[in-house]
C-alpha cells in the first residue's frame, strides 16, 4: 500500500469534498491540516504520493532530494512559483495539476473588501460586539476613483463591476494598450496618475520579477490620504516594510489585504496590528466550489496515476525518467 499525504487542509474538508474511497486499498491517507513549516522533509518522509494545496507548501529542490520515496505529486489549480518542476523531473517525480473552476470568488473577495473599507465594516463589528453604535463615517464607491493594476481576466472583471456601482474605473500595467482598456470600458493612465488619483487601488497582476515590490515608497507616497490599497493577488507586489511606514504614519486611507509576504501570517506580525486595515486569510480561492473542483480532480488524477492511464501532467519530461 502506498502512503498519501493531503497538505494544507485548514478547514479540515478535503475527505469531504472528493470521493477518496474510490482509491480503495491502494493507499493509505493522512491529512495535515497545518502548514509544516521547517519539519516538512521529517513529516513527508514516509509518502510516496502528495497532494499540494496551491503554494502553500514550498517545494523547492531542497525538499525533493530529502524524500527518496517519493513518486508522484498533484497539484490544485495548473501554477505554483514554489514548486520546483525542474527538480521533480530530475527525480522521475510526476506531477499533475487540476481544473480550477471558476475565479468569479476572487473578484468577489476584492470587491468584499474594497465595500468592507468603505463602510468600515470591520471597525463598526467590532464596536457592536464591544456595545458601542456608530463610531464611524463611511463612503460611497459611486462616483470615486476605481484604480486597477492589472486589466487581465480578473482585473476586467472588477472593472466592471466598479462601473456598475458608478465608479470611474482607470488602468495600469506594463503591457496594457490604451486598446485593450478602450475594450474593457476603461481608462488607461499611466502609473503615477493611477497612485495619485484613484480613491481605491486594487492589484490585479501575477508575481513575477517584474511585479515584485511593484508598489513601493514612491507608489504609496502619491496616493491620497483617504485612499485605500487593495490586495487579492500576492503579498510580494507591494513592499510589505513601506506599506507599514504608510499606515502607523496615516498618510493613505488604510490598506485592505487577502495576501501576504509569508503564509500563514505569523501571529506576532505587526501587520496584525497595523491601523487601517481589512485583514483576511488568503480567502480569494478558498470557495467550496472550487475547493470541490480541487479534490475531485486530485482523487481522479492519483487514481489515473495509479492505473497507468493518462493524467494532467505538468512535467512531461519526468515521464521519460518514471517510465
Amino acid at each position: 500500500m502506498l502512503e498519501l499525504a493531503i497538505l494544507d487542509d485548514y478547514q479540515r474538508v478535503a475527505l469531504s469534498l472528493a470521493d477518496w474511497g474510490s482509491l480503495g486499498d491502494r493507499v493509505n491517507i493522512t491529512v495535515f491540516d497545518r502548514a509544516l513549516g521547517p519539519d516538512a522533509a521529517a513529516k513527508l518522509a514516509p509518502f510516496d504520493i502528495v497532494c499540494l494545496m496551491r503554494e502553500r507548501t514550498p517545494f523547492p529542490a531542497t525538499l525533493f532530494q530529502a524524500l527518496p520515496k517519493l513518486k508522484f505529486m498533484t497539484l490544485t489549480g495548473a501554477r505554483s512559483p514554489s514548486l520546483d518542476l525542474d527538480a521533480a523531473s530530475a527525480r522521475g517525480i510526476v506531477v499533475s495539476h487540476t481544473g480550477y473552476g471558476s475565479q468569479q470568488s476572487t473578484v468577489e473577495l476584492a470587491w468584499s473588501l474594497i465595500l468592507a473599507s468603505a463602510r468600515q465594516i470591520p471597525t463598526e463589528t467590532a464596536g457592536m460586539r464591544a456595545g458601542a453604535w456608530q463610531t464611524t463615517v463611511g463612503r460611497v464607491v459611486d462616483g470615486k476613483v476605481l484604480g486597477l493594476l492589472g486589466l487581465g481576466k480578473l482585473g476586467s472583471k472588477v472593472a466592471a463591476i466598479g462601473k456598475a456601482f458608478g465608479m470611474e474605473v482607470q488602468a495600469w500595467s506594463q503591457n496594457l494598450t490604451a486598446e485593450m482598456a478602450e475594450a474593457a470600458g476603461v481608462r488607461r493612465v499611466d502609473k503615477e496618475t493611477l497612485f495619485r488619483t484613484s480613491d481605491w487601488v486594487s492589484i490585479h497582476l501575477v508575481l513575477s520579477e517584474r511585479s515584485r515590490g511593484l508598489v513601493a515608497a514612491p507608489e504609496l507616497a502619491l496616493m491620497k490620504p483617504d485612499a485605500w490599497l487593495v490586495n487579492t493577488s500576492r503579498g510580494p507586489i507591494i513592499d510589505e516594510a513601506a506599506l507599514l511606514a504608510v499606515l502607523e504614519a496615516g498618510t493613505i486611507g488604510g490598506a485592505a489585504l487577502d495576501v501576504y509576504d509569508r503564509e500563514p501570517l505569523p501571529a506576532d506580525h505587526p501587520l496584525r496590528r497595523a491601523p487601517r486595515t481589512v485583514l483576511t486569510p488568503h480567502l480569494g480561492f478558498v470557495t467550496e466550489d472550487t475547493y470541490r473542483v480541487f479534490y475531485r480532480d486530485t482523487v481522479e488524477d492519483v487514481a489515473a496515476w495509479l492505473a497507468g492511464s493518462p493524467i494532467r501532467v505538468m512535467n512531461p519530461a519526468a515521464l521519460l525518467r518514471s517510465s
